[in-house]
């Protein structure tokens, strides 16, 4: 039998992972938990997961150089989410070790929350919301439809493509800004980012985070959007740079800014910012739902069933590298 060790804490596991995900990995083998009611160093889990041949990775828990080497029993280390910047590749590769990374669950999800961000930001629902919960009556102002406005998407990965099928079903008009991508659908209009930002009244940035998209939204980004426009984040937080994004909602040049993600930890909105009046933030829930978690942690389940088979499953990111896996075709 497998042995295999799951990394979340309680609430992660609850949140995260679940139970029948946890029930599929406890058909493979003998399943053990992190008993420490929070994140474990890389030491701790070391310990933890000692003689394991399976580590399922909770998308907080770091898979370092340490850990890789000192693991003479684990052949892979498995992440239940699709970031894998915080685990070390080229040293799990160095050590045989495979490495696997779930695929997007949670498209819809996402999609659906920055709906709601546009709504809520066009039509101040939530700043009208507060002044009720003080016991007050808001002013009635006047707000923005989404029909006929126009919706910038920065990124047309597997989110960018769906934002931009709600945005056009919405009466939107679509552009869409992406140096990787080309456009096939004719209803869409691909620019270069500073028309992009000229042209939008909603900028969405779905880019993904990498050296080369590191605080894409500066200053100079910002003083490109329209006066009056929004900005909503559901990527990552290093796409913003957030001084100048509050620099751009303290002068009025913005409207309003929805965030879910920031450069706080677990990737939230970092506090500061997300006390603006004009910032409307929630701690990096756009994909908590169950249909879209399941997606995910079902998946990790589906790869480990493999992995026990010494095979690499579809999500592995190094199988040539993966020489362990030998270890479990004999057992």
């Amino acid at each position: 039998m497998a042995r295999i060790f799951l990394t979340h804490p309680p609430e992660a596991l609850k949140n995260y992972f679940g139970d029948r995900a946890v029930a599929g990995l406890k058909a493979l083998g003998e399943v053990r938990f992190n008993s420490a009611g929070r994140e474990l160093s890389t030491k701790e889990l070391i310990e933890a997961a000692r003689g394991c041949e399976l580590i399922v990775s909770y998308r907080q828990t770091p898979g370092e150089a340490e850990l890789f080497r000192n693991s003479p029993d684990l052949v892979a280390f498995s992440r239940c989410a699709i970031d894998i910047r915080n685990v070390d590749v080229p040293v799990a590769s160095e050590m045989g070790i495979l490495v696997t990374q779930a695929s997007a669950g949670f498209v819809a999800s996402v999609a659906e929350w920055i709906v709601g961000a546009m709504i809520d930001l066009g039509r101040g629902i939530s700043a009208a919301n507060a002044v009720y919960h003080t016991g007050k009556v808001p002013d009635a102002t006047m707000g923005r439809q989404l029909r006929g406005a126009t919706l910038g998407v920065i990124g047309y990965g597997q989110i960018g493509r769906y934002q931009c099928e709600l945005g056009l079903a919405m009466g939107m008009r679509v552009l869409v800004s992406d140096p990787h991508a080309r456009m096939d659908h004719a209803a869409l209009v691909q620019l270069d980012l500073p028309e992009l930002l000229s042209q939008s009244d909603f900028v969405v940035c779905l880019a993904v985070a990498t050296e080369a998209t590191e605080k894409l939204m500066n200053a100079q980004a910002f003083a490109k959007m329209k006066p009056g426009a929004f900005f909503i984040n559901a990527s990552r937080g290093n796409l913003v740079d957030e001084a100048a994004l509050q620099q751009a909602l303290d002068s009025g040049h913005l409207a309003g800014c929805a965030l879910d993600v920031g450069r706080a930890p677990d990737q939230m909105p970092t506090p500061a910012l997300a006390r603006h009046p004009k910032v409307i933030a929630t701690p990096h829930l756009a994909g908590l739902t169950p249909e879209s978690i399941e997606h995910q942690s079902l998946e990790t389940v589906a790869q480990a069933a493999e992995i026990v088979k010494g095979r690499a499953p579809r999500g592995a990111v190094n199988a040539a590298s993966a020489t362990r896996l030998a270890h479990l075709r004999k057992a």
